[in-house]
């Protein structure tokens, strides 16, 4: 909002400058924008009459004219096309300074204009700083006292000051309610606008009918006759709203803004004889159109409230007003209407219809439901000033069910010590408040009942109190007091692996995170999980995603093909999200990590072949993430069928026996059926699984060499290689290191059906060098049981 620190200070006089006062409501929580002079730096200018225009004998469109000052006449050639006699207008003598559009000074010097003589400047708004219209000279009014200085003549010395308010200080859209905060900030008294009872002249009432009283529950009018519209608005209410960013357009208009920006009550003043049978105000009906004062017609919404008489909507309520009903030049008797509108029933309205108008700008902040009377004395006593005429008497139609209540709001004192952090006064608390416009009234020790007044709907709780005193007292006048806690640390159970640890261990072995929707297709979740019959969703989006996923397999197929139609061909995706299993009435939620691979082995280069990632690809994936918690020995592979893995290249992921997860290759059928280009490898483990490591233990190095033996072994090639290395550990004594597998052959010189393992075995004791008698006796016992146990022989 734009206001006039000049009109201000009619209001509320404080002892500090502009920049003070700009300051002073910045920290109160109204933040000014900017601070612009209302007219440019000049001196010299005075108010002048043309007693004569004549036409330049040399030129065409200067005119030649006599100007006084008053006291002197003076030839002054002016360009201006409304240049004419009688005119009063702004004068600037030989020896004024005006300033440039630069920011530079110039002095207005005798001059000559094709061969005739000028002394002085007859001047433009622009020119003077004071508007951007240049389309003429000035045109003061006729009593406007000639010689008189014009930065007097209209209170040129002033500032507008543009103010940001917060939604929730609606009571500040109004010159009174800047008045009030400033006056509450300086301690200084506020010289209220007057509005006296205006004695009705005549008897005329126009009927008001509240169809919808929720919206509206209050709607004053009052019918004015015999306006003269031909009068003129006051020099002074059209510069103040000028400088509060309104121009003058007819007396009426004018009056009506005033108010507005006087006490911040919207108004409108419809042309009475345009009006049939009563004003109601009610919501539109379908299809209703509204032809705007600003000639845009409006199809209305059903939601929207509007006023009407008794054939049609002529205004939109707190919004806009209609043509049709307008005052015109031609009007003769005018009904004003003011109410009170629910903020719910403006808010949003002009925007839909995309308007922003200064009357929907304050409704739908909440504009004082106890205003209206003293609002539509006001405007009358302006209008009956300004355009004469007879006034009846104010007719109201009020719903006192639907208009607000006053707020009382209790304060305890121990709660605004401990919000502000310091023990305000009880006395200054009340001081404070009581400055504010609140009544209050202690109802216990250290406690008050305050009541709220009716401009303050942003009050109704007390930390909205304690608010308005730190406001007033000054934020920059409360103590700085550094907040102190006990933090204690936190344990760090090393037993417990992140699942952030689990993500940075997949990204850094080249896998991308995706999040996939959590509803699948009905048949899609068939094809990957047949033990488990998918939830289906009450209110599915699309057939798409009717069911909630048992698997986050088939998410991850889904962007795998999404990718593969992009030309993408090296894919590797996880997810780290939950799956949904029916288990009786109820639905288990369990968090599962999967990830899926596809394409070659190696990203493109001129030193990497084309070779495709295989199963062992992603099982050395998946045991980097078993070995994250330590516990890669609890875990092992056992071959077993899942419906959506391929019958020969799948595993089930077990801990000490318990199945926790499955790996593989996407069954042919569906790398067939979902159109991808295969093979595709796939993985999915139970979260917790993963996160529950072992607990970290020192074990110091032996200084003491290794001793290892290699054993080529002929197996039945049925036999699982984790079978024979856990009975390798079982009978190779507590100090065997390690047993690694460094060949598998099959071929010649071994029979069909069999296989030839190698295997080494590396032992190291921790205080002494074990002796090749200790190593060949548990060599002994190690091929003695695998025999037994698998029929292997040596391989010689």
């Amino acid at each position: 909002m734009k206001f006039s620190e000049k009109w201000l200070r009619e209001l509320v006089d404080p002892a500090t400058d502009t920049q003070g006062i700009a300051d002073q409501i910045t920290m109160a929580g109204l933040e000014v924008d900017e601070i612009v002079p209302v007219a440019g730096q000049f001196s010299g200018v005075v108010v002048g009459e043309i007693l004569s225009a004549e036409p330049h004998p040399n030129a065409d469109k200067l005119q030649v004219c006599q100007v006084t000052d008053g006291s002197e006449t003076f030839q002054v050639v002016c360009g201006a096309p409304n240049a004419r006699g009688g005119l009063k207008t702004a004068f600037a003598k030989v020896g004024a300074v005006l300033s440039a559009p630069d920011g530079s000074d110039f002095k207005i010097k005798k001059a000559k204009l094709r061969q005739v003589e000028s002394f002085g400047m007859l001047c433009a708004d622009d020119e003077l700083g004071i508007s951007d219209d240049h389309a003429g000279i000035m045109e003061l009014a006729a009593d406007a006292p000639v010689g008189t200085d014009l930065r007097d003549y209209l209170g040129l010395d002033d500032a507008v000051i543009d103010v940001d308010l917060t939604p929730n200080r609606g009571d500040c859209l109004s010159i009174t309610g800047l008045a009030r905060e400033v006056g509450v900030l300086n301690k200084a008294s506020v010289r209220y606008v007057e509005a006296d009872v205006v004695v009705p002249t005549i008897d005329d009432t126009f009927p008001i009918t509240l169809d919808d009283p929720e919206g509206c529950p209050r709607y004053q009018g009052r019918v004015i006759r015999n306006v003269n519209m031909a009068a003129e608005t006051p020099l002074w209410m059209v510069e103040k709203l000028r400088r509060c960013g309104i121009r003058s357009i007819d007396p009426v208009v004018d009056v009506t803004n005033y108010v507005l920006l006087e006490l911040g009550q919207p108004m409108h003043a419809f042309d009475l004889s345009k009006l049939s049978g009563g004003i109601v105000v009610r919501k539109a009906t379908p299809g209703e159109k509204l032809t705007l004062l600003d000639g845009n017609e409006a199809q209305l919404n059903d939601n929207t409230l509007v006023i009407a008489d008794s054939e049609k909507a002529v205004a939109m309520a707190g919004i806009f007003g209609g043509e049709e009903t307008g005052v015109t030049a031609d009007s003769k008797d005018i009904f004003l209407e003011c109410a009170y509108f629910n903020p719910i029933s403006i808010a949003g309205r002009a925007r839909s219809y995309g308007l922003h108008t200064d009357a929907s700008h304050r409704y739908e902040r909440g504009v004082d439901w106890q205003l209206q009377r003293k609002a539509t004395e006001r405007a009358t006593r302006l209008l009956l000033d300004i355009v004469g005429g007879e006034a009846g008497p104010v007719v109201e139609a009020v719903s006192e069910e639907y208009l607000p209540t006053a707020a009382t709001v209790t304060l305890r004192q121990s709660k605004v010590n401990q919000v502000l952090a310091f023990e305000m006064p009880a006395l200054e608390i009340e001081e404070i408040l009581t400055r504010l416009g609140m009544t209050l009234e202690r109802s216990g020790d250290g406690e008050w009942s305050v009541a709220v007044p009716s401009y303050r709907f942003d009050i109704s709780i007390e930390i909205d109190l304690i608010e308005e005193l730190a406001r007033v007292y000054g934020y920059n006048n409360l103590p700085v007091k550094v907040p102190t806690a006990e933090l204690n640390m936190i344990a760090n159970d090393e037993s417990k692996v992140t699942i952030r640890s689990v993500r940075s261990q997949l990204v850094g072995r080249g896998y991308q995170e995706a999040v996939t929707y959590s509803f699948i297709e009905k048949g899609l979740a068939a094809q990957f999980d047949d033990k488990h019959e998918a939830k289906a969703l009450a209110n599915p989006i699309s057939a798409e995603m009717a069911v909630m996923r048992t698997s986050i397999w088939p998410g991850l197929v889904k962007a795998l093909q999404h990718n593969q139609n992009r030309q993408q061909s090296r894919i590797r995706l996880f997810e780290t999200g939950q799956r949904f299993l029916p288990e009786g009435d109820q639905l288990i939620q369990e968090n599962v990590v999967a990830g899926l691979i596809c394409g070659p082995r190696q990203s493109e280069g001129w030193s990497a072949d084309s070779a495709s990632v295989d199963f062992y690809d992603l099982k050395g994936d998946v045991e980097s993430l078993l070995a994250l918690g330590g516990c890669a020995d609890q875990f092992s592979f056992a071959a077993e069928r899942h419906v959506a893995l391929h019958p020969g290249q799948s595993a089930a992921i077990k801990r000490n026996g318990d199945t926790v997860g499955y790996l593989g290759a996407l069954h042919p059928e569906l790398v067939k059926s979902l159109d991808l280009t295969g093979p595709v490898f796939l993985f999915e483990i139970v979260q917790a699984v993963l996160l529950d490591g072992g607990l970290p233990r020192f074990t110091s190095l032996s200084k003491f060499p290794e001793s290892r033996r290699d054993l080529a072994l002929l197996v039945n090639d049925s036999v699982a290689y984790d079978d024979i290395r856990a009975i390798a550990q079982q009978q190779g004594g507590e100090f065997l290191k390690a047993v690694t597998l460094f060949d598998v052959y099959q071929g010649k010189g071994v029979e069909p059906g069999q296989k030839s393992i190698a295997l080494g075995l590396t032992w190291q004791h921790p205080s002494r060098t074990l002796n090749d008698e200790e190593i060949n006796e548990v060599i002994d016992f190690v091929v003695s049981a695998l025999k037994n146990e698998f029929g292997a022989t040596l391989r010689v």
